[in-house]
């Protein structure tokens, strides 16, 4: 199962529970992948088989501790890739996802490691997503989801979802940041003591520290 298309698989089941609980159904993972249901189904089947993943017909898929060893390396390669094309040439934080998808199958583990240690061993990539060290370990704080904060908590953005690079760039425009400080209003953040009204998208694309 050392192929791309695994990898694309057991990255969207890990990054599905990285941020709530819910396990991932079959149905959804089509949907992040854009995939039919019964590719997936197909797919399964294989990580299943080769002990990537655990899965009964109609029910959630869920990694195995194989499956996550294997989960983490890829994200370590994501995510340091995003933050070396952030800081080495410039890209903008809605421009480097398409990007890593493709390089993260490409570079040797010598190239990743050269990138790590050029880059200082990055904790978190441009989104605020932490990167695993190169054992796996992966290291966050406790966070709230800006639709489940109350108006008035305050705390810095820990991560804003990198899906949506339409999203992203108005949120650029709004002041928000990795890291600002900011505290939640009745429609929105106040940004650098400035109340900033945002879209409703962004309630469940930005997390903020407890």
């Amino acid at each position: 199962m050392a192929s791309p298309a695994a990898d694309d698989y057991l990255k969207t089941v890990y990054a599905h529970t990285e941020w709530q609980a819910s396990p991932i159904t079959p149905s959804q993972l089509a949907a992040k992948l854009g995939i039919a249901p019964s590719s997936v189904t197909e797919m399964v089947k294989k990580l299943a088989a080769s002990g990537l993943v655990s899965h009964v017909p109609y029910g959630a898929v869920r990694l195995t501790d194989d499956g996550e060893r294997r989960a983490l390396a890829i994200i370590r390669r994501h995510r340091l890739i995003e933050t070396w094309l952030v800081r080495e040439f410039d890209y903008a934080w809605d421009e480097v996802h398409d990007e890593a998808e493709v390089l993260e199958h490409t570079i040797s583990d010598r190239l990743l490691e050269g990138i790590d240690a050029r880059l200082g061993r990055p904790r978190f990539d441009p989104h605020g997503d932490a990167i695993p060290d190169a054992t796996g370990h992966i290291a966050r704080e406790p966070s709230v989801l800006l639709a489940d904060a109350a108006t008035g908590h305050a705390g810095r953005v820990l991560r804003v979802d990198d899906r949506d690079p339409e999203l992203l760039r108005t949120l650029e425009s709004a002041g928000l940041v990795i890291g600002g400080e900011v505290a939640v209003t009745a429609d929105g953040l106040r940004i650098d003591g400035a109340d900033v009204a945002l879209p409703d998208a962004a309630a469940e694309v930005v997390w903020l520290s407890a």
